[in-house]
């Protein structure tokens, strides 16, 4: 029976067809059988986790707690790329920066946690939480962009490489007013303790990839230029920050 990869369900549609591709060239660097799988939300991929039905993950911050401490995932490497969270409104919405933003405005946003967590901290300014807001849940970023759009949201969270990855004629309906820089957070390659034995290989073949076209083009295809190592220490300190940051 093949090993299970999965994604984070916030990754961009443009880049599923280089995501099977990687799931193939890992494949190739470890010899066996690797089945590449997607769900549509993040609750139903932690289900899938819960159950045991994923070995290899690429996953967010948020989730990295649980994978790591509660299911025996190690870290492989990350992008060389933080996650950062664009907060944008309609472009014809007369705010112009997040003071501006007032109590019951309507936030448009995925159920990706880390994102959702980051664009509420980034709303403490206008004194605005979860108690004098709306949420409005959408399954993807171009439905963020679309609720905006429409007028169904006020202001909307999204994955600042998502934002960067709408077209050019969406994005020219939003109006961006913050981007954050806190660069200390990115998604993270874990393989689970049935293939642990290799995260030195893995992690070795992933810091080379960068230095062939083909290698090259396959980052490119998702989204990103290199990979970074990351040891034990550095995934503790980001899963540390990411529980303080929620309490």
């Amino acid at each position: 029976m093949p090993y299970q990869f999965t994604v984070s369900p916030d990754f961009g549609p443009d880049q599923l067809a280089g995501w099977h591709i990687f799931n193939t060239w890992m494949q190739r660097q470890l010899e066996t059988d690797i089945h590449f799988e997607t769900f549509d939300s993040f609750d139903a991929q932690r289900q899938a986790i819960s159950e045991d039905r994923v070995d290899i993950i690429y996953a967010n911050p948020y989730d990295a707690s649980f994978l790591v401490r509660e299911k025996g995932f190690v870290a492989v490497a990350s992008p060389r790329k933080p996650d950062e969270t664009t907060i944008a409104v309609p472009a014809d919405s007369p705010v112009n920066d997040i003071e501006s933003l007032e109590s019951g405005c309507r936030i448009a946003q995925t159920d990706d946690p880390d994102i959702s967590m980051m664009g509420m901290i980034m709303l403490e300014p206008a004194n605005l939480d979860k108690s004098n807001t709306e949420t409005i849940i959408q399954d993807s970023y171009i439905q963020v962009a679309k609720a905006l759009i429409q007028g169904r949201a006020d202001v909307g969270f999204f994955l600042r490489e998502a934002y960067e990855g709408l077209s050019s004629l969406v994005k020219s309906q939003l109006k961006p007013l913050v981007t954050s820089d806190i660069q200390l957070v990115s998604h993270t390659l874990l393989l689970g303790p049935k293939l642990a034995q290799h995260k030195d290989e893995l992690g070795k073949r992933l810091l080379s990839m960068s230095e062939g076209p083909q290698g090259k083009s396959l980052l490119d295809s998702l989204g990103f230029d290199s990979w970074n190592p990351v040891d034990e220490e550095e995934m503790e300190f980001m899963i540390d920050l990411m529980e303080a940051l929620v309490a």
